[in-house]
């Protein structure tokens, strides 16, 4: 998000450290038949940033302390069973990548940044595949190994090309967790960010699942059935803190 607002590129609102000034959401609401919101989007916050972006209005995203070294947000879990993760999961997928796509089209001639922004958020689905393939390749791969250890058959080198792509990907995947751990840190503790490695390899296998959901109720869509907006049950952690007006 920050790095997308750098850009000028469209800032898609995902409902978290946004706000929008009243006469602005009047004008979306102006051109919409007085609803800001539609009922038909599946992605409500993300196309309303892009909407914002397409009136020639940028947006921000905010990190606003509260002058005691926290950050003011609300938090919430995320859902915590398999199945409503992946629900989850799904609508955004469907929503960003596949119907959000033949809702929003493309940025204005010349932006850039947002083309760009707008490309990386549809190449989920095929992301998915190829994290899907990786994780076969590695299962596929302990096997093959396994099997030549038992025949003690010697493993074929792999070559230097290869051997050099995989330490590349090794030391990003490293980079990429060591990140995940800093700042899960940050704001929820030690505690936490121990667990923040396992869950990429469970959150990778919600968007696996999620893909294939995604993609059965997109099909849906192009024969002509109303797309339904999978609300998401939000538990929110008990807190100590007074409340403030």
């Amino acid at each position: 998000m920050v790095v997308r607002a750098a850009l000028g590129a469209g800032l898609p609102l995902a409902g978290t450290g946004c706000a929008i000034r009243p006469d602005l959401l009047a004008r979306l609401a102006a051109r919409r038949g007085g609803d800001p919101f539609d009922p038909a989007c599946m992605v409500e916050d993300y196309e309303l940033g892009l909407a914002i972006a397409r009136l020639g209005e940028s947006g921000i995203f905010a990190r606003v302390g509260d002058g005691e070294g926290s950050v003011v947000a609300v938090r919430s879990y995320f859902p915590d069973t398999l199945t409503a993760a992946v629900r989850q999961k799904a609508r955004w997928m469907c929503g960003i990548a596949l119907s959000g796509w033949d809702r929003t089209g493309w940025s204005r001639a010349g932006a850039l940044a947002d083309h760009w922004m707008r490309m990386k958020d549809r190449s989920a689905p095929l992301a998915v595949l190829v994290l899907a393939a990786s994780y076969l390749a590695l299962v596929l791969w302990a096997a093959a190994a396994l099997v030549h250890w038992a025949h003690g058959i010697p493993v074929p080198a792999t070559g230097d090309v290869l051997d050099e792509l995989l330490t590349i990907n090794a030391g990003l995947l490293g980079w990429r967790c060591l990140m995940r751990t800093v700042l899960t840190a940050r704001a929820y503790g030690w505690r936490e960010s121990l667990w923040s490695v396992p869950r990429l390899i469970v959150g990778n296998v919600v968007a696996i699942r999620a893909a294939r959901r995604a993609l059965g109720r997109y099909l849906l869509t192009l024969r002509g059935v109303r797309p339904t907006w999978d609300k998401t049950v939000h538990a929110f952690p008990e807190t100590d803190a007074p409340e403030r007006s």
